[in-house]
């Protein structure tokens, strides 16, 4: 069975934003339109679909790396922030639209509390295994030679 970590990031994330985007669960903030999505950002996303794509990144990340809590995924989720003529440092990312996005996830059944934070539960393991077994067979018949997705 394919899995999550036999198909590339960016496909296997467009995907499933595109499953999610169908759940009543998961719908974007009111003010998911003009939040940043951290400190080290000048200004908010310009795709007005970013939600789906976030959650569906932050599901994932929650697979690979759960069980995992807010403070580490504002980690993976930060960058540099530009301090003109000074160097560059590190900021986290928004702790906000990760704990909405997992709360969201919760609501759907796909993540799950455990101790040391939150993991993949038994739907969101299918969920997401099942849109990787998706992407798979439809890169197989579409081109052969990327049987090794």
């Amino acid at each position: 069975m394919t899995t999550v970590y036999d198909i590339p990031a960016e496909m296997l994330i467009t995907q499933v934003a595109r499953d999610l985007k169908e759940l009543p669960a998961i719908q974007p903030p009111e003010w998911a339109a003009v939040v940043k999505t951290g400190v080290h950002k000048e200004m908010p996303p310009e795709d007005t679909e970013w939600w789906y794509a976030r959650t569906a990144s932050v599901l994932r990340r929650i697979y690979i790396d759960g069980p995992v809590g807010v403070e580490r995924l504002r980690s993976a989720y930060g960058g540099k922030k530009n301090l003109g003529s000074n160097p560059n440092h590190f900021r986290k990312g928004s702790g906000s639209i990760l704990r909405k996005a997992i709360q969201q996830l919760e609501a759907a059944g796909f993540v799950e509390k455990v101790a040391g934070g939150r993991q993949v539960s038994a739907k969101g393991r299918a969920f997401m295994d099942g849109a990787a077994h998706g992407l798979r067979a439809a890169a197989t018949e579409a081109a052969p030679e990327l049987a090794h997705y």
